[in-house]
């Protein structure tokens, strides 16, 4: 037994170490807790007492009780966890809940979180419970890592999770909703635009405002003048950025700045409004400028808030850009691509369906953090960052969003990306490829719409080597058509298959879609032997909340760490009903849900309950007459 304590010990200072959390081992450095310990008995002897791990993190102090045995979790009767000595001695939680009464009682800390953990890597349990100086408990939701208590994390938690409070993300998240709202009233209100239109009056005022930083526009000139219209300076000031910044060729600057046209064109946006005293345009760079093009210029942040605002527009016109096939990809599917696919600075970045941009966006942020000097942020700007959109006014939009990111070049082109040769596209060296791909425009008809002939184009575009993830709907990796089968064949014919990752239903909230993430290696046939890893990330701690959609709490952080330490194999055993280590053939589907075996044995419990309920349903039967549905068949006579 003590073999078994010591590995789980191990186990849990590895999860520690990997949090970035030091806690210490049978006892503590800080006296005052030291001192509290030396009667800290289970037993209630009053004699010494020690925690596998305690220690302290900003204000709380956590401490650890660990059990080899997952049977010896947690000990409850009527739902109390019971805090008598055989208790607290032979069970994780109720051991853990002990040392934490006792360091409140003994101690001047006034928040302990307590942790009772049972079973070994593969097969485990970490429930957390906060404790204050009343002694009373709160069990909170079990976790797979302690990332959302180290130094950097713990007060979103404290405040998410324990206070019930709206932490900052959230709050930001319901501001960008509330600005998006408010502006696409305004817009409809005041201008009279179309869905495609709102987006592009956003983007274009943008890029005036930040051409107002040369001195070459001001928000005070926009007058209403009927000469010199308010849109003509704005039209003005667009193309001036355009040139400022180096778009080229002019074809491909000429093309952006026609999408701009409707800002000078559009009478209703040019005439005073007796609401507002002022036009329309005018009223719109005051919001814009306040709301949005603060947070973009100056916060280093991965958000898309041009990509947000035009899915809140698309939302509330009951469009959600279904119909072109667009689907934009939340913000946390965008760094987890980042973050799965491991980039560095010196990557360089390919999105052949790059919407308003999100995922170039991501990468640069990234790779910005890993950069070692300007000369190299500024070669990821220039040169390191390519996209195709085939919607022109989705491209202006995307131009738009990389302008104001810094990037000048802004390797972007309105091209369909599928009639681009793939030996052409692999001169530019890109070496990652991520891709939200069309949804649902595939057919018999038109088998190169499928997403996954999307993938396999993408994948023949990339350098050998090169790292790829897509995600596509899960449909997508069954292959049910005759087309996409033979699609799927002949991409582990040229590259190869590492994983699919099952995601949450709610991923593309209000869309309807069963997504699902994909990654490969560009250039290297599938060898039989290659072991894939597919994943069930269905629980992965985001909800769905009224009047905002898609929402993060607490334990996304912590999931999404388990998914990254699983990936990247720093977890060596897992349950299968999370992830499946197989190799894979061409004919099967590739999702989780395919190859998932149950390889739980059941515990003691587990077979009682089992049988128990099997005994109560047959008693119920043979109390209904229906004695004979247990009656063994006479086999001669059947």
């Amino acid at each position: 037994m003590a073999k078994k304590e010591a590995k789980t010990d191990l186990w849990v200072y590895k999860l520690l170490t990997q949090a970035d959390i030091e806690l210490e081992p049978q006892g503590s450095s800080i006296k005052e807790i030291n001192e509290a310990l030396k009667t800290a008995s289970k037993k209630g002897t009053g004699n010494v007492g020690y925690p596998e791990y305690v220690g302290i993190v900003k204000d709380f102090i956590l401490v650890i009780e660990d059990k080899a045995d997952i049977n010896k979790h947690i000990n409850k009767e009527n739902d109390i966890i019971l805090q008598d000595p055989n208790s607290c001695v032979d069970y994780a939680v109720n051991g853990a809940l002990f040392y934490a009464k006792h360091l409140i009682k003994n101690t001047s800390f006034k928040k302990v979180i307590a942790f009772g953990i049972s079973g070994n890597q593969k097969i485990h349990k970490i429930s957390p419970i906060f404790v204050d100086t009343t002694e009373y408990y709160r069990e909170l939701p079990d976790v797979e890592s302690f990332i959302s208590f180290n130094d950097k994390n713990i007060m979103e938690y404290y405040t998410h999770e324990i206070l019930k409070e709206e932490t900052n993300i959230e709050k930001e998240t319901e501001e960008i909703l509330k600005d998006a709202s408010q502006l696409h009233e305004d817009l409809r209100n005041y201008g009279n635009l179309t869905d495609t239109e709102k987006p592009l009056v956003v983007s274009g005022i943008l890029l005036a405002l930040d051409e107002a930083e040369q001195g070459n526009f001001s928000i005070d000139n926009l007058t209403g003048d009927s000469i010199k219209t308010d849109g003509q300076k704005i039209y003005n000031a667009i193309q001036d950025n355009l040139k400022r910044v180096r778009v080229a060729p002019d074809v491909k600057r000429d093309k952006i700045l026609s999408q701009f046209s409707v800002i000078k064109d559009a009478t209703k946006l040019n005439e005073k409004d007796d609401t507002l005293g002022k036009t329309p345009l005018k009223y719109y760079a005051e919001f814009l400028y306040e709301k949005i093009y603060k947070s973009i210029k100056y916060n280093s942040s991965a958000e898309d808030f041009i990509g947000r605002f035009y899915g809140e527009f698309m939302s509330y016109s009951g469009n959600n850009g279904q119909s072109l096939g667009i689907v934009l990809t939340p913000k946390h599917i965008t760094q987890l691509f980042c973050d799965l696919l491991d980039l560095q600075s010196d990557d360089k970045i390919l999105d052949p369906c790059c919407g308003t941009g999100g995922f170039l966006i991501a990468a640069m942020h990234n790779m910005f953090a890993k950069a070692k000097n300007p000369n190299e942020r500024e070669n990821i700007r220039q040169n390191q960052l390519f996209g195709f959109e085939l919607q022109p006014y989705m491209f202006a939009i995307a131009t738009t969003n990389m302008i104001l990111r810094g990037d000048g070049k802004s390797n972007l082109q309105c091209e369909d990306f599928l009639k681009q040769p793939s030996n052409k596209l692999q001169l530019n060296g890109c070496n990652v490829g991520m891709m939200n791909p069309p949804y649902s425009q595939g057919s018999k008809k038109n088998p190169n719409l499928y997403e996954i002939a999307f993938v396999e184009h993408l994948l023949d575009s990339l350098v050998k080597g090169g790292k790829c993830a897509v995600i596509v709907p899960q449909s997508s990796m069954t292959g049910k058509s005759k087309e996409e089968a033979a699609i799927k064949q002949n991409i582990l014919k040229h590259h190869t298959l590492e994983g699919v990752i099952t995601l949450n239903k709610d991923t593309f909230y209000g869309i309807g879609t069963m997504p699902c993430i994909a990654i490969f290696t560009a250039g290297k046939p599938h060898d039989k032997d290659h072991i894939c890893k597919f994943i069930n990330f269905e629980n992965d701690g985001y909800k769905v909340a009224p009047h905002i959609g898609l929402l993060e709490t607490e334990s996304a952080k912590d999931k999404k760490q388990h998914l990254l330490d699983v990936w990247f194999d720093k977890v060596n055993e897992v349950p299968t009903k999370f992830c499946v280590k197989t190799t894979v053939e061409d004919t099967d589907e590739w999702l989780h849900s395919f190859y998932y075996f149950n390889d739980e044995i059941p515990t003691d419990e587990d077979f009682e309950k089992t049988v128990g309920d099997y005994l109560s349903f047959e008693f119920s039967m043979i109390m209904q007459g229906r004695k004979y549905l247990f009656e063994e068949e006479d086999i001669e006579n059947a």
